[in-house]
Parts: structure tokens; C-alpha cells; sequence
């Protein structure tokens, strides 16, 4: 399974921080935003890695990054999204590179407590469709909300006003090879982006998409306020103790749960 990180748009919910670089190169506490999801796919043993970048800033990743030895990569792959076509679209830039395979997506400003092997073990062993990992939150109505009946889910409802549920779907998606053929059926909606929601829809109505929930916290960071929760999570999962310093927990392996 390949991994891919999307990493463009303009971050404008975060200006004036994003006016001169791009959101995902912010800093989480000891860190650039972008090690994060990096580190989620290396963590379930996904080593094919993509970043899809886009914006004025988009030469910085490669600086950053270079070839991903900081995670014990040989190579990193990079590709770029004009304008903000919305999730889907910046996805169906890696067709090329996913070549066939399924892929495990993960959007750039998500950061997590632990990790998402279990799920992509149990993905890898699914023969076709989709996988997604849900949250329980108190404040659905940000997000893409699942609706669901015993082991399946019936529907996703993008930012609803009167959420079905508290399960909000995270920004980790897995898919098979067709997704990209679903992505070229898909219209923009009123906010004139493609949507992974519809995506998402068009699995469950195939019958092919299954879940499971996140363990431990999740957070985007894409706000002010989620930008700062995510520091603060960040720091008190390393126990208290300065970055770095000897035996402080790395937030590379489990992060200790707050």
C-alpha cells in the first residue's frame, strides 16, 4: 500500500501565518506540521510515500523533506495542485503514482495520539473498496459526520447543521484502485470544490466501504484555535518534559495517552 499526504491549498483560515509560507510548514510544538502525517504512514508500514503541495511554497517541502531520511526513507515522491479544487481533486493528481495499488490517504494537518497500523493491516487484507476512521467529538458539525447502523455506515453528511451522529470522520482514508474513477464522476459542489465526501458516498453505496475507530485524541490543525490544541496535545503527550531531552518519549513510536 502507497501513502499519500495532501499538503496544498492556501491555509487561509490561518492568515496572516500562512501570507508568507505555506500552513502545513507551521510549527506543532517541536516540529513542522507536515512531520506528523509523515510519520502516521511510516508508523503502519507504509514506506512509498507522496506529498501533493501546492501554493508559493511549495519548493520549502523539498527542503524540508529532501528524501525523507529524517523517517528512515529512501525516497520521497512530490507533485503539485493548482488553485484549491478541494480534497478530491488534490488527490486525483496521484493517480500515476499510486500505478494500480491501494492507497492510504492522509490530509496534512491531521495529527494523532497513537497510530493507524491496525487499520491499515486490516485494509490490506479487505479485498476492494474503501476504509475510514471515525471519531467521536463534540463538535460534529465541523467535520464530515457518519451516520451508522451496527457495522456499516448508511451515509456521510458533510458539515452538517444538525448532526445524525458524533462520528466524525478523520482525515485518513483508504482506498482501492478505483478511486480515481470515482473521483472522475464527481461534480463540484457549492463551495465549487470536489469532495471526499462523495467519494466516500460512493462506496457506501456500492456497499464496499468499512470503518473503524481512532483510538486515542485526534485533532486537525487548521484553525487558530485547533492549531494550539495541537501543540498543547503534542507537549503533554511527551510526559511534560522538554523536546528532546533524554528520556522524553519520541512522538515518532505510541505517544503517551493525556
Amino acid at each position: 500500500m502507497k501513502g499519500i499526504v495532501l499538503a496544498g491549498g492556501t491555509g487561509s483560515r490561518l492568515f496572516p501565518l500562512t501570507k508568507i509560507t505555506n500552513k502545513h510548514l507551521l510549527p506543532i510544538y517541536d516540529r513542522p506540521m507536515i512531520y506528523y502525517p509523515i510519520q502516521a504512514l511510516v508508523d503502519a508500514d507504509i514506506r512509498d510515500i507522496l506529498v501533493v503541495t501546492g501554493g508559493r511554497n511549495s519548493g520549502d517541502f523539498l527542503r524540508l523533506l529532501a528524501n525523507g531520511k529524517h523517517f528512515g526513507l529512501e525516497h520521497i515522491n512530490y507533485t503539485y495542485q493548482e488553485g484549491e479544487g478541494g480534497i478530491a481533486d488534490a488527490l486525483a493528481l496521484a493517480r500515476h503514482f499510486a500505478d494500480g495499488q491501494k492507497i492510504c490517504v492522509v490530509l496534512g494537518d491531521n495529527i494523532i495520539e497513537r497510530n493507524i497500523r491496525d487499520a491499515a493491516e486490516r485494509f490490506r487484507r479487505q479485498p476492494e473498496g474503501a476504509h475510514i476512521l471515525l471519531k467521536e467529538v463534540t463538535d460534529a458539525e465541523r467535520f464530515g459526520v457518519a451516520e451508522v447502523a451496527g457495522d456499516r455506515i448508511v451515509g456521510i453528511e458533510e458539515k452538517p447543521t444538525v448532526p445524525k451522529s458524533n462520528y466524525a470522520v478523520t482525515g485518513f482514508y483508504m482506498y482501492d484502485a478505483t478511486v480515481f474513477e470515482k473521483i472522475q464522476t464527481l461534480v463540484p459542489s457549492n463551495r465549487g470544490e470536489l469532495e471526499i465526501t462523495d467519494v466516500n458516498n460512493a462506496y457506501i453505496r456500492e456497499g464496499t466501504m468499512t470503518f473503524s475507530f481512532l483510538e486515542g485524541w485526534w485533532t486537525d490543525a487548521g484553525t487558530f484555535d485547533s492549531l494550539l490544541r495541537a501543540a498543547n496535545l503534542v507537549a503533554q503527550s511527551m510526559g511534560g518534559k522538554q523536546p528532546h531531552e533524554e528520556g522524553a518519549p519520541s512522538h515518532t513510536g505510541e505517544a503517551v495517552r493525556v
